[in-house]
């Protein structure tokens, strides 16, 4: 088996620049249900911080970093330019793409359809949506669109301007809503069904139309009345059609510091189109591991990684990690994203009951695979989760 297909990696690659990432994760070895026992005594909060801190200024990381514990404070702290050109800094509490993140937060309220009785992971997309066009209906199932594994068409392949933007990316307007895109461009034709990983932004848009048959509200409603307003996230909404990075206060830098071209952030929807700040996400994170989402049993239905497909579970990946100072592998929920120049990554340590996000403005920067033991990602979790080595 290859590394690329280990990791359940797809990556549209243009000029350099990512439009679409899956997070990935790759160890030796079964991953069970339920996380692995402590493999060592989590850090002090405030040091690990600090040690996590070092770390982004060694690498020269500009953005946001929260660590958050399942109580007690939430720290976030905020180092390097939002804005390049005007000199204006990265400040704690700013709005940031959530990115691909979205995809974590739609895999939820699927979830919750499922517990409901609306929902079913291994039914068809023509059992909830009989009048979709597509071809697949009868055979591509909600747990296939979860792990992409739909064949459906890909919008990172529409054609692209003089910017290498994909079209799909720079539209406007009612067509670009989750329901449009599930009948439109999505509904076309693709590749055979269940033929493996394949990154696709329409496999959640279809997710979303589903939700939205299922329940009767929109994705944007459903975070906001089951989400948001519980959880007391203030700052978390859908990006604005046509505005400039989707209402975030950083503006995405890709190689060689030049501004990341003009993109709809509006048009990713429910796969990649939600913003809100870092403390946000840390509460979003915090109430799914204490059970206020999800019931324990269907966390471990969405945190189940499996290893024939890279550790892929639902809407994240879930994966035992080799950290620097643990004792023994560390079961980490990642979940990646990638939108307009801004890199996310949302990781959690349900038995060391911690978590880190990160938040950067610069495409270019390279967080590496936490499984090879080394590399930018594995030196953060290392300092957040693990006591210092040696």
């Amino acid at each position: 088996m290859t590394i690329d297909r280990l990791w359940g990696r797809a990556v549209k690659q243009r000029g350099g620049m990512r439009w679409a990432v899956a997070a990935a994760c790759c160890a030796s070895g079964a991953l069970a249900a339920e996380p692995v026992p402590n493999p060592a005594r989590v850090p002090d909060r405030q040091v690990a911080m600090n040690r996590v801190m070092a770390v982004a200024e060694s690498a020269g990381l500009a953005g946001e970093i929260v660590l958050a514990d399942g109580d007690g404070p939430i720290l976030n702290r905020a180092r390097g330019a939002a804005d390049r050109e005007r000199g204006r800094a990265h400040r704690v509490g700013d709005r940031w793409l959530w990115a691909s993140v979205t995809k974590q937060v739609l895999a939820v309220l699927v979830m919750q359809q499922v517990e409901a009785g609306t929902l079913a992971l291994d039914g068809t997309i023509r059992r909830y949506l009989p009048d979709w066009p597509g071809a697949a209906g009868d055979r591509i199932t909600v747990r296939q669109l979860l792990q992409h594994q739909s064949g459906l068409p890909n919008p990172n392949e529409t054609t692209a301007n003089a910017d290498e933007v994909p079209a799909f990316y720079l539209e406007t307007g009612a067509r670009i809503g989750d329901r449009a895109r599930a009948y439109g461009i999505c509904a076309g034709t693709g590749k055979p069904a269940g033929a493996g990983f394949s990154y696709n932004n329409c496999d959640y848009l279809v997710l979303a139309a589903i939700l939205e048959r299922a329940s009767g509200k929109s994705f944007a409603a459903l975070v906001a009345e089951r989400i948001a307003r519980p959880l007391g996230l203030r700052t978390l909404r859908m990006a604005r059609d046509g505005v400039p990075w989707g209402g975030a206060a950083a503006i995405g830098y890709t190689a060689g510091g030049r501004r990341y071209p003009a993109i709809n952030v509006a048009t990713y929807g429910a796969a990649g189109g939600l913003t809100g700040s870092a403390r946000d996400l840390a509460d979003f994170d915090r109430a799914l591991v204490a059970g206020t989402l999800l019931s324990a049993e269907s966390r471990a239905v969405l945190w189940r990684g499996d290893p024939k497909l890279g550790y892929q579970a639902l809407g994240v990946w879930s994966f035992p990690a080799p950290l620097a100072g643990c004792t023994g592998p560390v079961t980490l929920i990642e979940r990646r994203g990638d939108v307009a120049g801004t890199q996310v990554r949302n990781v959690i340590a349900p038995a060391l009951g911690r978590l880190v996000a990160v938040f950067t403005n610069d495409d270019s920067v390279d967080f590496g695979e936490i499984w090879q033991g080394k590399g930018l990602s594995h030196a953060l979790l290392s300092a957040a989760f693990c006591p210092p080595s040696g």
